[in-house]
């Protein structure tokens, strides 16, 4: 068996960890004598736990959940004056609740669930906000973090959430919202933290955060993690991974700062694509209303260890110059160069050929896919503010230049892969549904499959955002977005040994995207606010990281490739309260797509297609009292794919049935979550959660969805001494069964278990 994976150095997360041990063991026989001393100067409840290495800050609000500003330029004002729903996700509710990834954090958002990956559409974060796919919609300091991952969050400070169409901020895609990962940099003091966490299931995971101001105005800081882990309830499926971060600033505290930093993270593992859908009746030739089925035991796992594997890899170096030209203009320009690649077979528990209900058994069938994306950005800002006719206006403006390129490819296997009806004991690549082997043999050959896709891009976009003081109770906030994006998709196959064929799909796309919002102050501390904002999707926007509505597409004409747009209109009030530590929102929307391509007659597309959210969402985070804090928020949304066109299959023929009328795919009605702490006293903090995400459908025909659920989470943190505290993680208190990822057909991904993680962690 051939493959070609992701080079991963021997044993390096076993090297990381011993590295991270030997630097814990070092930092602290350096710094005991001063810890009394430098520990008295930090707040008690600043700490370090599973991935989420606080920063011993000196700010009095370093722990709260409340956050007052985004960290992105282009939030010109304060959020409780942005007249749009922005949740920021902050350091310290990523340590109380023990994230480690990208999922784990956004649990406490609501109006956000993730679909799964297969082969296609690969493997890795796939968020909905609002019910829109936004997988392409991520972005790391401000600039677009592309290629499919799963990202970890262990160089990760925050996490801001912007909901609503979004282009004007970022460009392409943002049907939904979008999200803006806020990475750890360099500070003007010393400070040292670090971690290790033992859990159930054999998890264990190594943090250190180490900053050393080494000149007056010079420090670097570094970031690094070694996790591993099996999955509580899931038989033989395990996670790999380290990462490094170091990052380097001159200039700190005057007019002229640079940054230099770089991410690597790899990981090795055994994949885990859950469990299958199963058709209610053997003579059905679609599903109806049906949900996943383990057979009796949510413990079986369908993959083959001979066979499954996933591997991948993230490279990021960024340099950053930031100056002031004066106290109230400040340049910014960002250059970025990043790769991520995945390279993987899984097993997909396929039960299309309903041999569930007619043998009890599950086709493996395999997905495979090897990918690398490679981008180059390079941002410049401008902002600040000054007075113009009596007004007062807070701007950025700023020119982006980006390429991209995503090359896929993937493995060629045995014909018994093929084979799809599974009579009993028959075919390899068959297993009971009950009773599933994961050491069964795989005996059919596999081959690496150098012919694929290449899909370059090219983006180039200008934008201006101002709030403008009418007067102190009115405020106006708009934003003007102009790209450019042309992209070109290669295709080459191999119908025969000898003949191989090629396909190519140009187009060059031009939008421009708006938003603007009227905000009124009734009182200081609050705001009632109106909003429009508009988002385009170009064809190709995805360039090849994932399947899309208007993805390149053989066959279809240049005509059909024009942008969706999609538009949303908002109505809310946001108010801090309790002397400002307690931040509430609420508002109501609508958001449409109007012109989504669909499938009108046989390979016949037209950009006549709607789908409609209609929606309410609420939200609390911050101080009730000195001791009690709370990060909550609810989210409803109505949603109906107004006019989807006709039903075709991948090939683009239309087949039988409509989805008029149906629920949008991985769009739940009621959605809330609640995490809450108590000090109960200066040592000793309590906290929990409550999660709840009502049914969601796989699919747009509305035949497969995985139910409703309720998790329940607890912890409780212990400051043992002024430098050690230990902390007691409980995630799915009452070791519930649910699904927590919805693919259109097949399969729904199961989530973990009971899991249960104890995090000593020391800062100095």
């Amino acid at each position: 068996m051939s493959r070609t994976s992701i080079k991963t150095p021997v044993n390096s997360p076993r090297l990381l960890a011993s590295a991270i041990g030997v630097a814990i063991s070092a930092s602290s026989a350096a710094h005991l004598a001063q810890a009394a001393e430098n520990t008295d100067q930090k707040n008690e409840r600043n700490s370090i736990s599973l991935g989420a290495t606080s920063i011993t800050g000196q700010e009095q609000d370093a722990t709260s959940y409340q956050v007052e500003k985004a960290s992105s330029q282009k939030y010109t004002a304060p959020l409780v004056d942005t007249p749009r729903s922005v949740t920021v996700v902050p350091q310290q509710v990523l340590k109380d609740t023990a994230a480690t990834s990208l999922q784990d954090a956004l649990r406490t958002v609501p109006g956000i669930t993730f679909g799964a990956g297969e082969g296609g559409n690969p493997q890795g974060d796939r968020p909905f906000i609002r019910g829109f796919d936004a997988q392409g919609d991520t972005y790391l300091d401000g600039v677009r973090d592309t290629g499919g991952q799963s990202r970890e969050i262990f160089d990760i400070e925050s996490i801001e959430v912007s909901k609503g169409p979004n282009s004007s901020f970022g460009g392409r895609g943002s049907a939904g919202g979008s999200l803006n990962l806020v990475s750890k940099t360099p500070q003007a003091r010393d400070f040292t933290n670090g971690g290790f966490t033992y859990g159930s299931d054999q998890t264990r995971r190594y943090v250190l955060d180490v900053n050393r101001q080494f000149l007056d105005n010079a420090a670097f800081r570094l970031n690094l993690m070694s996790h591993e882990q099996n999955v509580a309830g899931r038989d033989t499926v395990n996670y790999d991974r380290w990462g490094v971060a170091p990052s380097l600033t001159f200039g700190l505290g005057t007019p002229t700062r640079v940054n230099f930093s770089y991410y690597h993270m790899e990981s090795n593992d055994l994949p885990d694509s859950g469990i299958p859908y199963g058709y209610s009746s053997p003579t059905a030739t679609a599903h109806v209303h049906d949900k996943p089925t383990d057979g009796g035991d949510s413990n079986n796992f369908y993959g083959l260890k001979d066979r499954d594997f996933r591997k991948t890899r993230a490279d990021i170096a960024t340099f950053s110059i930031e100056h002031d030209l004066s106290d109230n203009m400040t340049l910014k320009n960002t250059l970025r160069h990043g790769n991520t690649g995945q390279d993987y077979i899984l097993t997909q528990p396929d039960d299309s050929k309903r041999n569930v209900s007619q043998f009890g058994t599950v086709w493996r069938r395999a997905n495979a896919r090897v990918s690398t994306t490679e981008t180059t950005t390079n941002q410049t800002d401008l902002f600040g503010s000054f007075q113009a006719l009596g007004f007062k206006h807070s701007y950025s403006t700023g020119l982006e230049f980006t390429g991209e390129e995503t090359r896929v490819s993937g493995y060629n296997f045995g014909t018994s892969n093929d084979a799809q009806v599974c009579n009993p004991g028959s075919i390899p690549s068959c297993t009971s549904l009950a009773n599933p082997n994961p050491d069964d043999a795989w005996n059919s050959s596999i081959a690496r499959n150098y012919n694929g896709t290449n899909t370059k891009a090219t983006s180039r976009a200008a934008y201006v955002f101002d709030t403008i003081e009418l007067d102190p109770k009115w405020l106006l906030n708009v934003g003007l977005r102009y790209d450019t994006f042309d992209t070109v998709a290669n295709t080459n196959a191999v119908p025969t040994a000898t003949t191989p064929t090629r396909s190519k799909i140009k187009d060059d796309s031009q939008f421009f995207n708006w938003q603007a919002g009227l905000v009124w102050k009734p009182m200081e501390n609050g705001s009632i606010y109106t909003s429009y904002a508009t988002s385009a999707s170009p064809a190709g926007g995805l360039v090849g990281e994932g399947q899309e509505t208007n993805g390149f597409v053989t066959g279809i004409n240049t005509s059909d490739l024009k942008p969706e747009e999609t538009v949303n209109y908002e109505l809310g009030t946001k108010w801090d309260l309790l002397h400002n530590r307690l931040s509430l929102t609420a508002a109501v929307f609508r958001t449409e797509k109007k012109n989504a391509r669909i499938l009108v007659d046989s390979n016949t597309y037209e950009t006549t297609g709607e789908s409609r959210v209609d929606g309410l969402e609420l939200s609390a985070s911050g101080k009730i009292t000195d001791q009690w804090q709370v990060f909550a928020g609810y989210s409803y949304l109505k949603s109906e794919l107004v006019d989807p066109g006709k039903n075709g299959n991948r090939q683009g023929v239309v087949t039988a049935g409509s989805n008029k009328g149906n629920e949008m795919p991985n769009t739940p009605k009621n959605t809330f979550s609640l995490w809450t702490t108590y000090d109960v006293t200066p040592k000793l903090t309590i906290g929990g959660g409550a999660f709840y995400v009502d049914e969601v459908y796989g699919d747009a025909g509305n035949t497969v969805y995985v139910p409703s659920y309720t998790r329940y989470d607890a912890m409780a943190s212990y400051k043992l001494t002024k430098n050690v505290d230990l902390q007691l993680n409980v995630q799915n208190l009452t070791d519930k069964t649910y699904y927590d990822k919805a693919f259109a057909a097949h399969f729904a991904n199961q989530a973990a278990g009971r899991t249960a993680l104890l995090t000593t962690s020391f800062h100095f």
